[in-house]
């Protein structure tokens, strides 16, 4: 078993915990997170973070690995996924990869390489004005300047920055994307309407369980930009809730709607995975026996 690699996917509150820790029990498989929240300490009734109890039953990795604010890049979250993978299987376990941001579910489980970063390069490639970095990436790297947004000056600085840093075209690191290293993948998806009810009913469950006092805690931490910052969700609303820029019913429909854009973006990228063997989630019992089934159908035939 240690070199089978099991994984499961889906949009937030799609039912993945709660799937995932049944069938880590069945397996003998400890869990590795592939979420961009969830590394994050003192963020965990706004992440649905697996609560105590069942980090208690199955050994969780990649959970609590920086603080709020501190620079996370999925490069970092690649090496550190590795890392635990390599340690579950010493152990003879079978990893399990569970989350919802598809981009450090790739990073964890596929050879994806990711340039370098660096500020001051950027900045100074950035004194150029728009036109100019197109022409230049066009000249530099005709092949990126062929799919890169030319209007997107954001994206055409990265491209140059890692041709600067690299000296190999952007468009090189494209290759990978298209390899699929071999995995056992099961995505849960219940039908829209009812993902829809279940992100509404579990935002209700982060403010009975305490998220706005989460968020005065992670605020008075100093971390207030953290919980601001476009990717947090609901900690966004949340902090607008707390300084009463809003009412509860305000927040409920704002963080329901960025929620709901959040989940349909997740699902639009996993579907792009030809490994997925797709289970509808509307019954989490069901659907855990299901891709149980699935799994050991896979091990007979190998992955």
């Amino acid at each position: 078993m240690s070199e089978i690699l099991f994984a499961l996917v889906g949009p937030t509150a799609s039912g993945k915990t709660d799937v995932a820790l049944s069938l880590a029990e069945e397996f003998g498989a400890e869990i590795v997170c592939a979420d961009s929240m969830t590394v994050y300490r003192g963020m965990d009734i706004g992440t649905a973070k697996p609560p105590a109890e069942a980090r208690a039953r199955v050994r969780h990795h990649l959970l609590d690995v920086a603080d709020p604010g501190e620079a996370f890049s999925v490069a970092r979250y690649q090496g550190l996924a590795r890392a635990a993978i390599s340690d579950v299987r010493e152990r003879t376990a079978a990893p399990m990869v569970v989350g919802g941001s598809g981009l450090y579910f790739r990073a964890a489980v596929d050879d994806l390489d990711f340039p370098p970063t660096d500020a001051m390069v950027r900045k100074r490639i950035e004194t150029e004005d728009t036109e100019s970095l197109a022409a230049r990436l066009k000249r530099e790297d005709p092949e990126a300047g062929a799919f890169v947004d030319l209007a997107n000056r954001r994206r055409v600085a990265r491209a140059l920055e890692v041709v600067a840093l690299t000296g190999r075209p952007f468009s090189s690191f494209r290759d990978a994307w298209g390899r699929y290293t071999p995995a056992i993948v099961a995505g849960l998806a219940p039908p829209l309407d009812t993902l829809d009810a279940r992100i509404e009913q579990r935002l209700k469950g982060m403010l009975d369980r305490g998220l706005l006092d989460e968020v005065r805690a992670l605020i008075e931490g100093g971390h207030r930009d953290a919980v601001t910052s476009s990717q947090a969700i609901p900690y966004r609303q949340a902090v607008d809730l707390v300084e009463e820029r809003m009412t509860t019913d305000q927040f409920l429909e704002q963080a329901a709607r960025v929620t709901r854009r959040l989940a349909r973006r997740q699902l639009s990228w996993f579907r792009r995975d030809p490994r997925i063997r797709w289970f509808d989630s509307d019954q989490s019992e069901r659907v855990g026996a299901e891709v149980g089934a699935y799994y050991s159908e896979r091990m007979k035939v190998g992955s």
